[in-house]
């Protein structure tokens, strides 16, 4: 098979290798599609949970091409999406060879059935749609009216969709590009901020442009400023829910700050127990993932796509790599 791989620091190559079989209680999944992902980006960079030769991509749909020992043989032929973190705690994608290849191996346990009733680049953002599920669990925003969201990529835009879907009265979204704050509005954004409009204070500007603060803040940019923003700009026992990625950095805040305003601090990472949702919600179009999906490109092509996803340009939101194979829908 074929696999976009990481053969070392900032370096992409396809290369041929053998394809993978899948073991007991596992299956072998042709991918159809693949999304490109900041954390693929950072791992293609280099860091130190992964060596190399790695195979990224952990936003993927594919379809059953064969099955272990033990594994459900009704899986074959079924269009798939799986959680990622496996029974050895490495994720695919990460540890183990993920998305950027033609073919993959995951765990039958951790599968999940998607219809034709969404195309397979769509499909791909079931794993971040399952991300900000989690995280809206993780925050509990019922019987709050009003919520501020940090970041115009994927995860911001998602969230935007899933507070506007349970009854959220306003929206806030603050970003840094006009096509994305755009789609803002679209999916139910009631003001949208480009901070590069805003001066002084972060957090003061953002409250006197809305008028008030907010009892839900969303810190989905992963951008140091917007996180102690977002404890400047919560009301008094307000909710501050970290969705972001922030590298190496440190806290910078006084801890009297929480205690005195009786801020709850909420992090939450990945997507475990909100695969069956994101894929009900998908399913149903209760989210419109095929808005976000702005380029599709062959995954022959996958320098210029790489490229598009660094490029943070107006009109891109997410970059998805397709594999040509006959699981391709037309």
């Amino acid at each position: 098979m074929r696999a976009i791989t990481n053969t070392g620091p900032g370096r992409l190559e396809m290369v041929d290798r053998p394809a993978p079989r899948p073991g007991p209680g596992q299956v072998l999944v042709r991918v159809a599609a693949c999304g490109i992902c900041a954390t693929d980006l950072q791992m293609i960079d280099g860091w130190d949970r992964t060596g190399y030769p790695s195979v990224p991509g952990h936003e993927w749909v594919g379809i059953v091409e064969a099955v272990g020992p033990g594994a459900d043989g009704g899986l074959l032929g079924r269009r798939v999406v799986a959680e990622n973190v496996l029974s050895d705690g490495g994720e695919v994608g990460f540890e183990h060879p993920g998305g950027y290849a033609e073919y993959l191996v995951t765990e039958a346990s951790g599968l999940h059935l998607v219809s034709s009733r969404i195309c397979f680049p769509s499909a791909t953002l079931v794993e971040p749609l399952a991300v900000c599920v989690r995280g809206m669990r993780r925050l509990h925003p019922e019987g709050r009216r009003r919520a501020l969201v940090w970041g115009d990529g994927p995860i911001g835009l998602l969230m935007t969709a899933l507070l506007r879907r349970a009854g959220m009265a306003e929206v806030v979204v603050v970003g840094g590009r006009p096509g994305p704050l755009r789609v803002a509005r679209e999916l139910g954004a009631a003001t949208v901020l480009n901070y590069h409009d805003l001066s002084g204070d972060l957090a003061q500007a953002v409250a006197d442009a809305c008028g008030t603060r907010f009892p839900n803040v969303i810190e989905a940019s992963g951008a140091v400023a917007a996180m102690q923003a977002s404890l400047d700009v919560a009301s008094p026992g307000g909710r501050v829910l970290l969705l972001g990625d922030y590298g190496q950095a440190r806290a910078d805040f006084s801890w009297n700050q929480i205690l005195h305003r009786e801020l709850e601090l909420v992090g939450s990472c990945a997507s475990a127990g909100a695969w069956a949702e994101a894929v009900r919600l998908a399913e149903e179009r209760e989210v419109p993932l095929a808005r976000l999906v702005t380029h599709s490109l062959p995954a022959d092509r996958f320098v210029e796509a790489v490229a598009l996803a660094r490029s943070h340009g107006d009109d891109v939101i997410k970059v998805i790599l397709t594999w040509p194979a006959d699981a391709q829908e037309t």
